[in-house]
């Protein structure tokens, strides 16, 4: 078998179906020993826990073939362990880790030739998710689960370069005091499309989502982190228990700090001083750094020194050493690369 007949550079950022995906089902408490399926239906009770109260949560990392022609993902364990965390947090029993690394593992395995190749731009996205499946018509968790892993190889999020985008202050929360910001789940991702909807309408490409509480500080966008670059080319980074704690985030910290040597501060960050930085970008597993140009705050402009153009020079640095660490350019720090063999 080789590669399928795919025209690579064509791919979007949008579902194919693929030949295998891995499911396992909990029932009698207790996961059962799972297995790859061709068939992509999903069959549930009308009353499924999941569809009445939304009781699910998800997962999103990348399979890449490196320049040495291996195929590998980047830190799937860290996106076990959040799913595991997410779980834990909607009363959803949780899945081992490593057995959802074993998931992603035969998910690759079994849709190999879909993997784009290496130069491409492209990658083969991974979804593991979990939601409720057994009746449930009282305010209550379910009884019965199901896991799944599904894939889908996807183009480059920006073709041509990443040109720097517009984002808004947002009138709305993403997030409440001690709710569910910092998990991956299903439901903070449907409250946000009202609001991505009308950011879209008005023309700004993402919204900005302040703290709840005083509506003062920066917390992140509805699909990815923030980080910014100060005056002196160091990187600051938003802290707050309402973030939801992004590994595309959590390793460009380290990229600053090992490969690139530069100070890294996660702290509170105030929407008042963020006209004295000189970067920002958004970041995530699809475009692993989005550069902003400006944000709009209710009419107010606040730009940065990159302009509309380019990527700013430290955002392009943390971009370029990433990528290349997780194609292989670059040598990994250990544990971040899981060969698929």
């Amino acid at each position: 078998m080789g590669k399928k007949n795919i025209d690579w550079s064509s791919l979007g950022f949008g579902y194919m179906q693929t030949d295998k995906r891995y499911v396992s089902n909990y029932k009698d408490g207790a996961w059962d020993e799972g297995c790859l399926t061709e068939d992509a239906t999903v069959a549930i009770s009308e009353c499924a826990g999941v569809l009445q109260y939304a009781q699910t949560c998800f997962e999103g990392l990348k399979a890449y073939t490196t320049e040495d022609g291996r195929t590998v993902c980047f830190r799937p364990d860290l996106n076990a362990q959040r799913m595991f965390d997410s779980a834990q947090r909607l009363e959803m029993p949780t899945f081992p880790v490593d057995r959802f690394v074993d998931a992603v593992v035969q998910t690759v395995k079994a849709n190999i030739d879909y993997v784009p190749p290496y130069g491409s731009g492209a990658s083969l996205y991974l979804r593991p998710y979990m939601f409720g499946s057994s009746a449930v018509i009282g305010v209550k968790p379910a009884d019965e689960y199901q896991f799944r892993v599904f894939c889908t190889p996807v183009g480059p999020y920006f073709k041509g370069g990443a040109k720097p985008i517009v984002v808004k202050v947002s009138d709305f929360d993403r997030a409440a005091p001690h709710g569910t910001g910092h998990i991956k789940a299903g439901l903070n991702y449907a409250m946000s499309l009202h609001a991505i909807q009308t950011a879209h309408r008005e023309g700004f490409a993402e919204n900005i989502y302040l703290d709840p509480g005083t509506r003062t500080k920066i917390e992140e966008t509805g699909g990815a982190n923030i980080i910014f670059v100060d005056e002196d080319g160091n990187l600051v980074v938003p802290k707050s228990d309402s973030i939801l704690p992004s590994i595309t985030r959590r390793s460009l910290v380290d990229v600053a700090q090992t490969y690139l040597g530069l100070k890294v501060t996660e702290r509170e960050v105030l929407l008042s001083e963020v006209e004295n930085f000189k970067e920002m970008g958004l970041c995530g597993t699809a475009a692993v750094i989005s550069p902003v140009g400006k944000i709009n705050d209710h009419g107010k402009e606040i730009c940065f020194s990159n302009g509309m153009e380019k990527m700013g020079p430290v955002m392009q640095k943390l971009y370029d050493t990433l990528t290349g660490i997780q194609m292989g350019r670059l040598e990994a720090p250990e544990g971040w690369i899981k060969v698929i063999e």
